[in-house]
């Protein structure tokens, strides 16, 4: 982590953009910890956090946008020879197939929220011929969501972030799912609400 914080430290907004895409590719980077520490430091006040969420953003974009296109022109063989080296086990990579098989879409989306499924969601995309449009409307969508939710927490963590980071990787499908129910929650009632005023 202290090697992502000097990135961060010495090139700023753009740090935070260049170890997503390292991060989203393959490269051993704990992503998520790092978003919770992007917003540790927007508690700080070293940052603004629209800027960190935007650079975060164009980050998962452009990472999960080269899976795709590695996949589109390289296909599966460069997934099995190179998959190893970025700590995706064949195992992994079948298991990943099988679920894609089933259903793509919503793995694009929440892929972001399952460590190692990010890693290899976009490269199947790829491989399996979707659309850059299908690819693109689920897969940002949950880029955005996964930058928020962990930018926003570590915000609200401030001082106590490094306490639970750890956890937040390890289940942070969970706290997707959780914080998923608490806005259609928010949502179904403030329509309840709206319908008996009016």
């Amino acid at each position: 982590m202290h090697h992502l914080a000097g990135l961060i430290g010495h090139y700023g907004y753009l740090g935070i953009t260049l170890a997503l895409i390292g991060g989203i590719i393959g490269l051993p980077i704990p992503d998520e910890i790092l978003l919770t520490y992007v917003g540790y430091i927007v508690y700080t006040g070293k940052m603004s956090f629209l800027p960190s969420l935007i650079f975060s953003m164009i980050g998962a974009f452009g990472g999960i946008t080269l899976s795709y296109l590695l996949g589109v022109k390289l296909g599966a063989p460069f997934l099995h020879k190179f998959g190893p080296k970025l700590h995706l086990t064949e195992e992994r990579i079948h298991r990943t197939k099988r679920l894609f098989e089933k259903m793509g879409p919503l793995l694009l989306f929440i892929g972001y929220f399952i460590p190692g499924l990010r890693h290899i969601s976009a490269y199947l995309a790829g491989i399996n011929s979707y659309s850059y449009k299908k690819f693109a409307l689920f897969s940002y969508s949950g880029a955005i969501s996964w930058c928020f939710i962990f930018i926003t927490t570590g915000r609200v963590l401030g001082e106590n972030w490094t306490h639970v980071a750890g956890y937040l990787s390890k289940y942070s499908i969970y706290l997707f799912f959780i914080l998923l129910a608490a806005c259609i929650g928010v949502y179904t009632y403030w329509r309840k609400k709206r319908v008996i005023t009016n």
